[in-house]
């Protein structure tokens, strides 16, 4: 209600109600993206990516800049709910996660990471998901201990957190949305988490992902458009309750029905891209390469059984 307090004063009775009709498929979209946000590790950038660029016809640059911003409200929104209901977290893997994607989402938002096409970025998502998913199924399909936080935390695992968060905090300044899961994958595949503590522990990561990102591209890149920023104003009444929303139901979700959730929603993603996205020759290359990279990666860190072998509280 304070956010809907604020975003109707600044904006005026006249002009919120100009840009709700004007945007209401922005608004729309953002209601289911804020659930999945709020609900799961994938962010709401894997819902308003596709939908704005191939169904909405907005340019690729504009897609790619709104899920920062509107995730800087409704990921924080649903981070308040997941304090307050005191929702099991890791908070070791948060701040040092959040300082390799402070580091990362600076790099993807620069030009020196903007050379790759979005149509390949967005494909080499959707591929080293879709991996994730595969080897989710695995390591669910075999007898593993699941801790609640990193049952080991030693230099090597702060290591390994802000490589992980710098990684998706460049993947996070491509397309909108990359910490959340690249954390999620180390803590579920690598540290042996369960995933009904690191879903909301990579809510919180994107959440300061994105107010981060959001402020450079006001204040630093200064690429926050007037389009955009209509974009945004669209969604933000929409984001504050379907994100917090989503927060409330994953926590009373149990472990194995997030899991299919997520598979779930990780096969619809790789649906809709190969039918969104033509195939060309180069993109068929890449997609092999891609495969091949992230399901080599997925196998070494399903073979490592130093987290999965150590109790909790050693």
């Amino acid at each position: 209600m304070l956010v809907w307090l604020a975003w109707f004063i600044a904006l005026g009775y006249r002009q919120a109600s100009d840009i709700v009709q004007a945007h209401w498929e922005i608004s729309l979209t953002m209601l289911f993206g804020s659930l999945v946000a709020g609900a799961t590790s994938m962010g709401g950038g894997v819902v308003a990516f596709p939908v704005f660029t191939k169904l909405l016809a907005i340019p690729a640059y504009e897609a790619k800049v709104f899920p920062l911003a509107i995730q800087a409200v409704g990921m924080s929104t649903a981070t308040v709910v997941i304090y307050l209901r005191n929702i099991s977290v890791d908070w070791r893997i948060i701040r040092w996660g959040s300082v390799g994607g402070c580091i990362g989402v600076f790099l993807g938002l620069s030009d020196s990471f903007q050379l790759l096409p979005p149509i390949i970025l967005k494909l080499s998502f959707t591929l080293m998901l879709t991996c994730f998913a595969i080897a989710l199924l695995i390591l669910n399909h075999r007898p593993h201990h699941r801790h609640i936080i990193a049952p080991v935390w030693n230099q090597r695992e702060r290591i390994i957190v802000i490589f992980a968060g710098m990684s998706g905090g460049i993947l996070s300044g491509l397309v909108g949305t990359g910490i959340d899961i690249f954390l999620f994958i180390i803590m579920v595949l690598l540290f042996r988490i369960s995933e009904k503590t690191a879903t909301p522990t990579s809510v919180i990561l994107m959440a300061l992902n994105a107010l981060y990102g959001f402020m450079l591209q006001v204040w630093f890149f200064q690429d926050f458009s007037a389009t955009v920023q209509s974009y945004w104003h669209a969604a933000i009444p929409v984001v504050v309750i379907g994100a917090p929303l989503g927060a409330i139901l994953c926590s009373y979700l149990n472990r194995k029905t997030i899991v299919h959730i997520l598979v779930g929603l990780i096969a619809i993603e790789f649906l809709t891209t190969l039918l969104l996205i033509p195939l060309t020759l180069n993109l068929i290359y890449t997609a092999i390469a891609v495969l091949m990279v992230c399901s080599y990666i997925n196998y070494r860190l399903l073979q490592v059984k130093h987290y999965e072998l150590v109790t909790q509280g050693q």
